[in-house]
């Protein structure tokens, strides 16, 4: 097991958040990646933990063939932009943008007058030129969801090898996986066979067993 914590990195940021980046593979950013920085899994090529000030927004910018997965930790964003304008995506929950060929623009924006907290994720498509899409979940507690990766055809999630799912933990809860997984603890605190992991902290793992501590938020991504 391998561990990549928030105080082992730098602070950058952009317009209105602040933001330490944890993965930018190689896939995606060749050279020019941040040292500090793991490679991805699979086609999973960029993480970073984002914290939007107060009124804070990443103004409106734009994406092509690129899968932007959104996990909200703490607080709520409004999304603007091309694909479900409007859209709020409040605590716990995620959004994920496909953009394809046809790209997309979007703002996301904190209506609030205090920090929230959002995890950001971007996988490379395993197809040039797909429609652009939106879609948004609401994880339930104590279940690992998967919001993108799985089969063509079916239609709950985007397709990919790739996966990634979210769990809403309360203490007490517990699952495992026997598949190597890159996790990302976001809030609280988890045992991951047997150490213990904070908030902020990223592993890298061939199998594993997850107890929460405390009421947490973790995000598993793995390939098939």
């Amino acid at each position: 097991m391998e561990v990549l914590t928030k105080s082992e990195l730098r602070e950058g940021g952009f317009a209105g958040l602040k933001e330490h980046q944890f993965v930018m593979g190689k896939k995606a950013f060749g050279s020019n990646r941040n040292p500090q920085t793991w490679d991805g899994l699979g086609n999973f090529v960029y993480l970073a933990d984002a914290r939007f000030m107060p009124k804070g927004e990443t103004l409106m910018h734009g994406h092509r063939e690129v899968d932007v997965i959104s996990v909200m930790v703490k607080g709520r964003i409004n999304h603007e932009g091309s694909l479900e304008h409007g859209q709020m995506m409040n605590a716990k929950q995620a959004q994920v943008q496909r953009a394809g060929g046809e790209g997309f623009s979007h703002n996301e924006v904190n209506p609030d007058s205090e920090e929230n907290q959002m995890i950001q994720l971007w996988v490379l498509p395993e197809r040039s030129g797909e429609k652009a899409g939106y879609k948004l979940y609401s994880p339930k507690t104590g279940e690992l969801t998967r919001i993108y990766g799985g089969e063509v055809g079916q239609d709950k999630t985007f397709d990919s090898r790739t996966q990634i799912s979210v769990a809403n933990l309360q203490e007490g809860h517990r699952f495992e996986q026997n598949t190597a997984s890159l996790v990302y603890v976001s809030e609280g605190k988890v045992e991951i066979d047997g150490s213990l992991i904070e908030a902020g902290t990223l592993v890298r793992s061939d199998a594993f067993k997850l107890v929460a501590l405390t009421s947490a938020q973790v995000i598993v991504i793995d390939k098939v």
